[in-house]
């Protein structure tokens, strides 16, 4: 078994080599939403938890077990996630949707999604402005899966939201909405995204579970938006001819079902 682990972490390294990019800030173009809009998750995602509560108390649990992680598969996943782009969101649900995904290949795709998580990147900053929560690893001791530069990077970034989990369950709930005969698949590659980020130790479960609700908030007030339901219908009809034209089998995805095999806390 151990064997089997070393392997599959070794394989899952190579792709990570292969595909990683340094992190990069999500594209700044025009929303679909009024700040008005964007500023109202206040109202839906709880507030961040305070020294001592229960929550709290869950969230640094969490951090100190996790930090077994280091070394494994999972950790090594985790690392690949470390993306705000357009092109890591797109790398990061290749296999779920079986099919590689670009801005040159899905130039509609892009477009929506770049638009789309610019609404999900401005609400999630305003649950960073508001609550200036702390990472874990600002209160607790414990490794990082990142950098040291991309470390004293994120210190000056507030925990609770988290913008990866926000942008990454924004990005799957549109693409398991444009390809709902494999929206499981997504929407779990989706979770995956935001865990990657408690088992990265950068951000608290609290901040990964907030980012997902301001997310799932973000989406729901876009349908309402006769330019997001434009653009996605570009998107669905750009998608399902690429679905027909690509039949080629993407590699590395055995390796990442494995390392997703099991929660990580």
């Amino acid at each position: 078994m151990k064997n089997i682990v070393r392997v599959s972490s070794a394989v899952l390294t190579s792709t990570v080599l292969l595909w990683s990019q340094p992190a990069a800030p999500p594209e700044r173009v025009r929303g679909y939403l009024t700040s008005d809009q964007t500023s109202s998750v206040v109202r839906i995602v709880p507030p961040a938890p305070t020294t001592g509560d229960a929550r709290y108390q869950a969230d640094m649990a969490i951090f100190r077990d996790t930090r077994s992680l280091e070394g494994s598969a999972r950790w090594t996943l985790a690392q690949s996630d470390d993306t705000l782009s357009t092109i890591g969101l797109l790398r990061a649900f290749r296999c779920a949707l079986g099919l590689t995904l670009t801005p040159d290949n899905a130039p509609a795709l892009t477009a929506l999604l770049q638009r789309a998580n610019s609404d999900a990147g401005a609400a999630v900053n305003v649950l960073k402005v508001r609550y200036q929560h702390k990472r874990p690893f600002q209160v607790a001791e414990g490794d990082v899966c990142v950098s040291q530069r991309n470390k004293a990077s994120l210190e000056r970034s507030p925990d609770y939201a988290s913008k990866h989990a926000g942008l990454g369950w924004e990005t799957g709930l549109i693409l398991a909405a444009l390809v709902p005969e494999v929206a499981s698949e997504v929407l779990a590659r989706g979770r995956a995204f935001g865990q990657s980020r408690i088992v990265c130790g950068v951000h608290n479960t609290s901040a990964v579970e907030a980012g997902w609700m301001a997310a799932a908030a973000i989406f729901s007030m876009q349908a309402s938006s006769p330019e997001f339901r434009k653009d996605f219908d570009a998107a669905r009809t750009e998608l399902s001819d690429l679905r027909v034209r690509t039949k080629s089998k993407l590699a590395g995805c055995r390796s990442e079902a494995e390392a997703l095999s099991t929660n990580p806390y």
